[in-house]
């Protein structure tokens, strides 16, 4: 009998102890490694590089070069055909007309051609900041 309770007192004890160990560590505040930003090239190469290039030596794709897009005027690369729309347009790439542009083409020029849509911020600003430093 003295050794059921003693095995009792050291399993309840035993407990009591795991308890306080789980509560300590999950209590601990651990560092996690903080996101990276997203990599405008990277971006670029996987979700643009199919259908434009940076190079303005490049044979023009299913869209125009995107070299120096920033502050130039729209629908004007030379020997790319574009929609009516985006021929006739009066503005000049900017960063808030290429935010606008990536988040939805067609609310800008309805007849656009770009399928490309991008709802978070974060990626269309590394791919603008990616494009930005090419000029």
């Amino acid at each position: 009998m003295y050794m059921t309770k003693l095995r009792a007192f050291s399993s309840i004890g035993l407990g009591f102890c795991s308890a306080l160990l789980v509560v300590g560590v999950a209590s601990a505040q651990m560092m996690l490694p903080s996101a990276k930003p997203p990599d405008g090239a990277a971006l670029f190469k996987t979700q643009c590089a199919t259908c434009h290039t940076t190079n303005t030596t490049d044979p023009p794709r299913q869209g125009p070069t995107l070299a120096k897009i920033v502050g130039r005027k729209a629908g004007k690369v030379e020997g790319f055909k574009y929609t009516p729309g985006l021929a006739r347009a009066d503005f000049t790439w900017d960063e808030a007309k290429l935010d606008a542009w990536l988040t939805n083409p067609q609310a800008m020029i309805s007849d656009a051609n770009m399928a490309y849509r991008q709802a978070k911020p974060e990626t269309r600003s590394a791919i603008i900041a990616y494009l930005k430093g090419l000029n």
